[in-house]
């Protein structure tokens, strides 16, 4: 590979009971494969991001402070499931200090305005505060893989043309997968050929949820404290497939090889090249006492006022 590549869909122990993560071995590990940066990722929250920002700065890492954020399928307000699903998986990252005060707000209103079971921001929040982020597709989760592997693709085109327009040229990216399921495979299918389409980027993501391949049980066990099951229980929870380690770069290539070249060395080159020119730099001090102002709908006034009276 000519760059090098950078992990940008990341999640440690400020994912509760998902990932089994801790902020500095990640960091540590970055090192160990000689990556120059880091995307931190969580679910639903930016706890994390202090922590993470201050351990990359001691180690020389580069870190790309982001979230993987709920959207809801329609109004965030609005307490519903539509079509089953109560929320989708979208994964933003700061790229200016704009984009880093703005990823504070997307996340902030998700919880004040937009919780129903997760945080959820929606579309509205997103034009609202989109500069300095950059989007991608996230995991099966997200919008456009769902729809795609439900065979959605007419709806598919509609939110992938949606999310472009919503960040602009060259600030949506594709997210390709490799966790070794036939619902991977079919899945990068579908992205490919939809990036060809509509002329979108493409990214090599790993969805990382636990440090080394041997730390998969204990990962396990983690998933059901949270499920409330036992980890000899037959139904107990687990990820489908494999690999939700902080693999080398050396690996991802390996990983995609067999697979259209050209689109891998598309999809896993320019990460970190793309975050040279795009990576900022954040006074602790700014981290600490950065004020937003998030104006609270009459109906959240009213829920917080029930909460804790």
């Amino acid at each position: 590979m000519t760059e090098r590549f950078v992990h940008l869909h990341t999640h440690s122990e400020y994912s509760i009971l998902d990932s089994s993560c801790k902020i500095p071995a990640l960091l540590d590990r970055a090192v160990a494969c000689g990556m120059d940066a880091l995307a931190l990722t969580d679910h639903g929250g930016m706890a994390g991001a202090i922590k993470f920002y201050r351990e990359a700065k001691r180690r020389g890492i580069k870190p790309i402070i982001g979230c993987e954020v709920y959207i809801a399928p329609g109004d965030r307000r609005e307490r519903k499931a539509n079509r089953g699903t109560k929320y989708y998986h979208l994964v933003l990252l700061a790229t200016d200090e704009t984009g880093y005060k703005n990823l504070l707000t997307v996340v902030s209103l998700a919880h004040t305005e937009g919780f129903y079971y997760k945080p959820r921001a929606d579309k509205e929040i997103l034009r609202r505060y989109h500069k300095g982020l950059i989007a991608l597709s996230a995991c099966e989760s997200g919008e456009i893989p769902r729809l795609l592997l439900a065979g959605r693709d007419d709806e598919a085109v509609k939110a992938a043309e949606e999310y472009a327009e919503i960040f602009g040229k060259g600030n949506f990216y594709l997210e390709l997968q490799d966790h070794g399921t036939e619902r991977d495979k079919r899945l990068r299918e579908h992205m490919i050929r939809l990036g060809h389409s509509l002329d979108l980027p493409l990214v090599a993501t790993n969805d990382i949820h636990y440090l080394a391949p041997e730390d998969r049980l204990a990962h396990e066990v983690l998933l059901n404290i949270r499920a409330n099951k036992k980890i000899t229980d037959p139904d107990r929870m687990r990820f489908d497939g494999e690999g939700f380690h902080f693999r080398t770069a050396a690996e991802m290539e390996e990983l995609f090889s067999d697979k259209d070249r050209l689109t891998l060395q598309q999809a896993v080159s320019p990460t970190l090249n793309r975050y040279k020119k795009k990576i900022f730099n954040i006074a602790i001090q700014e981290l600490l006492v950065t004020k937003r102002t998030v104006n609270l709908s009459t109906e959240t006034k009213k829920n917080f006022r029930q909460i804790f009276s």
